[in-house]
């Protein structure tokens, strides 16, 4: 994964706290007591709390279970300083645990409520909103980077296996795509720069997704000027597949044919041997369209992976206001960074809990016209591939 812009430099971060093994309990809390259950209670007997947000599934958008977990993984870190505030209702000092901490910077990242509203909820100043999640953002990066990482050799091997058996697409890795974080027109001092071809302002995400919608590279930060084919040739993905560091295991098609690992991406990609678009134009042979056919429903995970981290994370949903450039990548990637412990932990998600349709309104497509020779041979043995099973 690309380093994000803006990301200040740390020591080496200790060895994380292992996930819990799948359908293992957890602990019950030390005093027996269901803590959402009375967190509920303190904050919304005397605010302006949602009333919807009865249960921690309904706000947080995770199991308990998973809630838990990544309290074990920040607690060091949100434990080191005790962090109290005044509330403002009634003038007590009032310490926050770990699962307070914890709620209070989901609560700011899943609602995209202002520090201001969400102070409110909780009668806290917006600044202490503000300081509770940027440690918890902090901490995330540090404690919990195992959850966003490149494929090992076997867990390639099953995703290949699952493009395949799901999409009929051999040795396919992964779908890529971008999609704009739009910001106010006065976020930025140089407001020109992040200025778009849709006239908007906005700041792009580039992901790379595999067949569980878990991201598996991201790069964030580059104004919204910058087209995807531009974005593409500057990150770390690029450089390292260029290289033959990444995709590069072979597979022999029957026949006697080659095929390089590749991800899928729309016409916005250059064609080369480890990216294949779609063919364009019109009256394509029946090859040809049953590629195009495959290869849109392979591109369509990663469209949903992104619609549906909009509709999860709505703090980078909509136009946000006056967003720091330098933080807003760290939001962004701890958003992707906890929609992966969420796949971990409770596994794909279910199709209840996706988000269908365009992650980017108002966007036309782009088209790049860069094709490498050797990935036009390939997509073409790929059309007779897919055409003849």
């Amino acid at each position: 994964m690309a380093p994000l812009r803006g990301a200040k430099k740390r020591k080496r971060p200790e060895k994380p706290v292992p996930a819990p093994a799948p359908g293992l309990p957890l602990p019950p809390l030390p005093d027996g007591s269901d803590w959402w259950g009375v967190f509920y209670r303190r904050v919304a007997g005397h605010s302006p709390f949602p009333r919807e947000y009865q249960n921690i599934e309904s706000v947080l958008k995770m199991s308990r279970k998973t809630f838990d977990y990544i309290c074990s993984l920040v607690k060091k870190e949100l434990t080191t300083k005790t962090y109290g505030f005044r509330n403002f209702r009634f003038g007590d000092k009032t310490i926050l645990g770990v699962e307070d901490q914890v709620a209070v910077a989901l609560m700011r990242l899943t609602t995209g409520e202002s520090l201001q509203n969400i102070g409110m909820w909780f009668g806290m100043n917006h600044s202490a909103i503000s300081n509770i999640t940027w440690r918890f953002i902090e901490s995330m990066e540090e404690r919990a980077i195992c959850h966003m990482k490149w494929p090992s050799p076997e867990e390639m091997a099953t995703i290949k296996a699952r493009f395949d058996k799901i999409y009929g697409l051999p040795n396919c890795c992964g779908a890529i795509d971008t999609t704009h974080i739009l910001m106010c027109s006065s976020a930025q001092p140089n407001s020109k720069v992040w200025l778009d071809n849709e006239n908007k302002n906005s700041m792009v995400l580039q992901a790379v997704v595999d067949a569980d919608m878990r991201f598996r590279d991201i790069v964030s930060g580059w104004p919204g000027s910058m087209d995807d084919s531009c974005i593409l040739r500057t990150s770390g993905l690029y450089r390292l597949c260029e290289k033959g560091v990444r995709l590069n295991g072979q597979m022999e098609l029957p026949g006697g044919s080659t095929v390089r690992e590749y991800i899928v991406g729309d016409p916005s990609y250059p064609l080369l041997p480890w990216l294949m678009t779609p063919y364009q134009g019109h009256g394509l042979s029946a090859a040809k369209a049953e590629f195009n056919k495959r290869h849109t429903a392979a591109t369509k995970v990663v469209q949903t992976a992104l619609a549906t981290l909009k509709g999860r994370w709505r703090v980078i949903q909509g136009e946000l206001w006056r967003p720091d450039k330098h933080r807003l990548p760290r939001i962004i990637f701890v958003c992707c960074l906890v929609t992966n412990i969420i796949i971990d932990m409770e596994g794909a998600p279910r199709q209840d809990m996706l988000v269908s349709g365009n992650h980017d309104h108002g966007y036309k497509q782009q088209f790049s016209t860069i094709a490498d020779d050797n990935a036009v041979k390939q997509r073409d043995e790929l059309s007779q591939h897919v055409s003849a099973g």
